[in-house]
């Protein structure tokens, strides 16, 4: 194996050790991914209220026993409902989008009416 010395990635100290290694010590790594983290988390915060929200307005919408309903757009629009955020989409076999906001999904029929399904595994 082979030593050189280098810089901790945190602290900027000078260290040496396996020329892989990239921290003086465990917790200047343990730091070092605590602050990276938080800096994700706080990307991130915004879109996963919004994709939560849109999962909610769903779920209140198909209720707990039916898991497929027509509806129309106007009643997700009155609750707040984000039509550009969702966790995937896929084109059907008849051509036509279909959006997941995770366990639900939706399709639009036309410009007033969407079918909204929950996705049951």
């Amino acid at each position: 194996m082979r030593y050189a010395e280098r810089k901790c990635l945190m602290c900027k100290s000078p260290f040496r050790g396996r020329t892989d290694k990239k921290y003086c010590t465990t917790r200047c790594k343990s730091t070092y991914h605590k602050k990276l983290s938080a800096h994700t988390h706080r990307a991130t915060r915004k879109i996963d209220k919004i994709l939560h929200r849109n999962r909610s307005i769903l779920q209140e919408l198909l209720g707990k026993r039916v898991n497929a309903k027509q509806v129309a757009k106007e009643d997700l629009d009155a609750k707040g409902f984000s039509f550009t955020h969702f966790t995937g989409c896929h084109r059907n076999t008849q051509n036509k989008m279909i959006y997941f906001v995770y366990d639900f999904s939706w399709m639009r029929f036309s410009d007033n009416n969407l079918y909204i399904k929950r996705i049951r595994k």
